[in-house]
């Protein structure tokens, strides 16, 4: 395993839209970036026992992005270091940016979503085994419930060189293929459904689909470091090498750079994580200013609502985007896994928060990334944003104890948190859950403040300091946990 880079927490103000001047710096606000650091740690350490090469995560509320960065390693051969602005296949997240193409052309009225595809696509010619129920359309490609099978007819995800088909190739094959199920009847995640959205999209505008995405979406949208097309265009230098899922020996292994063929609007663009926080930021600023930048603003609200409900009443879809319930929260999202990549984007429009999280392997839990990345900064900016005043006193001395410990059990961090410290279980797969506040009640001595009862004091925590001034482990209900880092 080599060694892992710690992630750098940089502000990035610049590349994202200027931030109001009435708005407060959320990027300075300690209650914030304490949020950020616990869960960075916490996925830094789930990445390192996944045997993820790296992993680049990205926070941005509204028009600030908070913190990007990177760690691990984005190309272990060549020991290049992940960085927020490294380059992944962001895979299935593609399906956002085709079918914000496919919205835009309905704005401008060269489709309508209740259009059959058989009506923009001359070729469309599947065959049909449930004809007496509704017409496949562009809606159901949007919203996985068109009834067709997941993928084009061929073997690229099995094959060691990937052979995902041309155009040509799908169009040719897919007189062969089978609907799957009656449309509007059932959730059916398809990758065919949406290379279709794209091609209707590049059928109706008369543009390339490469070339549209480009210059309709990606180009307005300053995203300089994303393209629709692997590997064309991609600079190979900044691009992280894909890995293969966790073998049983602990190991994964490199996988060779794919071309996607015609199946770039399902899955085919690269990004970094800088740039879809600019994707985010935007989101943010039209529905807040609305008019018509790339989309509506209606339009964006009509694809973060839910258009689809599956029978089990458990799967929900919007346009393009997965819209979840988690608690009070409504997330709107979308994962993506390809040949050597897992990746996922979450974002919460009513909060104007999102959280990326990118990696070069497959199996990340990318998805519990960015979930866990919500618990932690969510409350954190919604603190910040009722009371910007109210900050928490900053002992500088408590720096002397905040770093990563490990025992026998697995590790914890002692992070700052509010006015005085806190420990993150970094084994746990609810880490917010686990966090124990910390209030010091003597010299290198802390308790751990109940949740319950915050009159009577946890257990104590003493910690040893070294001669540098810096603590070397802790020592909680008899036993020493020794500092890693």
């Amino acid at each position: 395993m080599n060694v892992r880079t710690a992630l750098s927490i940089a502000l990035f103000a610049a590349t994202l839209p200027a931030v109001a001047a009435e708005a407060p710096n959320l990027s300075d606000d300690p209650r914030v970036t304490d949020a950020i650091h616990a869960w960075q740690e916490w996925v830094e350490y789930q990445a390192a026992i996944d045997r993820v090469p790296a992993v680049s995560i990205a926070v941005v509320h509204d028009q600030d992005l908070l913190a990007a960065g990177g760690f691990g390693l984005a190309d272990p051969a060549a020991d290049r270091p992940a960085t927020a602005d490294t380059l992944y296949s962001i895979c299935s997240i593609s399906k956002l940016f085709t079918s914000v193409g496919v919205m835009r052309e309905r704005d401008a009225g060269r489709l309508r979503l209740d259009d059959p595809v058989a009506e923009h696509l001359d070729w469309f010619d599947i065959q049909d085994i449930h004809p007496n129920d509704e017409p496949i359309t562009i809606r159901g490609l949007l919203t996985h419930s068109a009834g067709l099978p997941r993928e084009s007819d061929y073997p690229y995800w099995t094959a060691e060189d990937y052979p995902f088909p041309t155009h040509d190739r799908i169009v040719e094959r897919l007189a062969e293929q089978k609907t799957l199920y009656p449309a509007s009847r059932v959730f059916q995640y398809s990758n065919l459904g949406l290379t279709l959205a794209g091609e209707i999209v590049a059928a109706v505008s008369g543009e390339p689909f490469g070339e549209y995405m480009r210059s309709h979406i990606l180009d307005p949208l300053e995203m300089t470091s994303t393209f629709p097309e692997i590997p064309r265009d991609v600079p190979r230098d900044r691009l992280a090498v894909g890995h293969t899922a966790l073998g049983r020996d602990g190991s994964r292994d490199p996988v060779p750079l794919f071309d996607i063929a015609g199946i770039a609007p399902a899955a085919g663009f690269v990004s970094s994580a800088v740039d879809l926080a600019k994707f985010a930021a935007w989101q943010s600023r039209l529905l807040d200013e609305g008019g018509e930048t790339v989309l509506r603003a209606s339009t964006l609200r009509e694809m973060h609502r839910v258009h689809w409900v599956d029978p089990d009443w458990e799967t929900t879809w919007g346009l393009g985007f997965a819209v979840s319930r988690e608690g009070d929260r409504t997330f709107v999202t979308h994962g993506g896994g390809c040949p050597g990549y897992y990746t996922h984007f979450r974002y919460q429009p009513d909060a104007r928060l999102a959280v990326i999280a990118l990696s070069n392997a497959i199996g990340t839990e990318t998805g519990l990334y960015t979930l866990r990345g919500f618990d932690f900064v969510g409350p954190a900016v919604a603190a910040a944003l009722e009371d910007p005043d109210d900050l928490p006193e900053r002992d500088p001395a408590l720096d002397a104890y905040v770093g990563v410990y490990g025992s026998i059990w697995g590790q914890t961090a002692i992070v700052r948190w509010q006015d005085g410290l806190a420990e993150v279980d970094l084994d746990s797969r609810d880490p917010k859950e686990s966090l124990a506040p910390l209030r010091k009640s003597g010299e290198h001595t802390f308790v751990r403040v109940r949740e319950d009862d915050e009159s009577i004091p946890g257990e104590t925590f003493l910690f040893e300091i070294g001669e540098d001034g810096v603590a070397t482990r802790y020592l909680r209900h008899s036993n020493w946990v020794n500092r890693i880092r």
